[in-house]
């Protein structure tokens, strides 16, 4: 198998063969280029785990671990994301107080950062719902938020958040306070008016344009890989191929390929991307 010219990372994915197509998916991202793919744990209830402490996300974390290691062995370069979905604390609090919901996603997230300080994960996953909440829920989460950046900063890792459409500017003053550098804190489906890292959908119309800025960003798919959303956001193949688009195009060059999914990576995870 021809070797590619310079690695393809997809920032943000999810592979689930209990409900999606699973490897077939990962197939799919490996054939038009994809070389790693930052692999993140989903929703707890999309595995029928309906948490009442935190240690209960233990299952969800070592199925990720489990599909990771399936993506890796066709030749990907893998590296995972545990936490726990901001969307959790309206489920949560359908069932408990709101208190209680707090500290079962606290303790979820203490539970992940284990994985992270036994080198099983590379960065946390939190946030706050990205839909519209009462104030108090809006509190909780981002107390919650709060956190994940305190244990972001214990790990000396990076911190993808899942957060309403827009720059959360606020995040970046909790991130100074947790002591957490602000280009560690991904801001996941994000937009270039953010002050955080930006992890843009593949097909974002400003890509061009931050490439000529020399602004760091990386590329995601968010793929769900849900059966019941097929291609949703969009599908497994879309970073590699929007990023061949654009250098077809000649919008971008082979170098700038080399920073987005190679170096900017490697200065937000602390991980070494390399093809070959």
């Amino acid at each position: 198998m021809k070797l590619p010219a310079f690695p393809i990372t997809d920032d943000h994915i999810h592979i689930d063969p209990a409900n999606g197509r699973g490897i077939e998916a990962a197939k799919d991202f490996l054939r038009v280029g994809g070389t790693h793919m930052f692999l993140v744990s989903k929703p707890s209830w999309s595995l029928s785990v309906h948490p009442t402490k935190g240690t209960d996300y233990q299952t969800v974390f070592d199925e990720t671990l489990r599909v990771a290691d399936m993506v890796s062995g066709i030749g990907i370069g893998v590296h995972v994301i545990l936490g726990v979905h901001p969307a959790e604390i309206s489920r949560l609090s359908e069932r408990m107080s709101l208190d209680e919901a707090v500290t079962v996603m606290k303790g979820g997230l203490d539970c992940a950062a284990r994985y992270v300080r036994e080198g099983k994960a590379v960065a946390l996953k939190s946030g706050r719902p990205h839909y519209e909440v009462s104030p108090e829920i809006l509190a909780a989460s981002n107390d919650v938020l709060a956190h994940a950046l305190s244990l972001a900063a214990d790990c000396s890792c990076a911190l993808q958040i899942h957060a309403e459409t827009g720059p959360c500017t606020d995040v970046v003053e909790m991130a100074q306070r947790a002591k957490v550098p602000t280009e560690r804190v991904v801001k996941h489906y994000g937009s270039p008016d953010t002050p955080l890292h930006p992890s843009l959908i593949a097909k974002h119309e400003a890509i061009p344009q931050l490439v000529r800025d020399k602004r760091p960003f990386t590329m995601e798919s968010d793929y769900m890989d849900e059966n019941s959303r097929p291609g949703a956001v969009i599908g497994p193949k879309s970073v590699p191929r929007y990023t061949n688009l654009l250098l077809k195009n000649g919008l971008i060059t082979e170098e700038d390929c080399y920073r987005i999914h190679a170096e900017t990576i490697e200065k937000v995870y602390g991980v070494i991307i390399t093809v070959g």
